[in-house]
């Protein structure tokens, strides 16, 4: 691959194991209506906005919970989970590391909430590796657009073709490609049915960034 100024990085999944647990987390509050349902649905909808996925949870557990109300149970359940189980994908440290070491820029480009960011980022100490965070509140289209990407490249001032994206996600990977940047997609346990053929290479450890 060749050498880019600026890494941009979505965070579930990508950087961190937070979607299996933000899976639970749905479950856990549909069984506050009394509704049972597999954490592993999610993996039909992960990195879809949160319209989506929550519909997609009250269809399978056939409830229709007040969303503000839902979204505080799943906050508790959620913030437990990350207290308990949140870890950096295998490598990620060391090459964040390595590229602040050789004076890369570095960003998060996420669709989720700005708490939920700000609490990853808190929790592994990252707080001071990113020279830009973008969330779903800085937005208003959410991926694939390109508009988080493009804001990102806007605050750094830099083209896109400088600038390399890593996702996890169908909707991700069309959204750093929309912007012009090409992007690296991550393999993990519950991102299977989304197709990252549109990304110039495949991962499954940053540790192959080191090859």
């Amino acid at each position: 691959m060749k050498d880019y100024d600026v890494y941009l990085f979505d965070m579930d999944g990508t950087l961190v194991n937070s979607e299996p647990l933000k899976g639970k987390a749905l479950a856990l509050a549909c069984s506050d209506y009394g509704a049972e349902v597999d954490f592993n649905i999610y993996k039909d909808v992960m990195g879809e906005s949160w319209q989506i996925v929550t519909s997609h949870f009250f269809t399978a557990a056939q409830i229709s919970p007040d969303l503000a109300e839902f979204n505080q149970h799943f906050r508790s359940y959620y913030e437990q989970l990350l207290s308990e189980q949140l870890e950096l994908n295998h490598g990620a440290k060391a090459y964040i590391d390595k590229l602040i070491k050789s004076g890369k820029k570095c960003g998060v480009v996420s669709s989720a909430a700005t708490w939920m960011v700000e609490n990853i980022l808190d929790s592994l100490d990252l707080n001071s590796a990113f020279d830009v965070v973008i969330t779903q509140e800085h937005v208003t289209k959410h991926k694939p657009d390109p508009e988080a990407y493009s804001l990102a490249l806007s605050m750094l001032s830099v083209s896109s073709t400088q600038t390399v994206v890593f996702e996890d996600s169908t909707a991700g990977v069309n959204a750093g490609r929309s912007s012009g940047c090409e992007v690296v997609a991550i393999n993990h346990s519950f991102n299977a049915k989304n197709d990252l053929s549109g990304a110039v290479k495949v991962i499954d450890s940053y540790e192959e960034m080191f090859e």
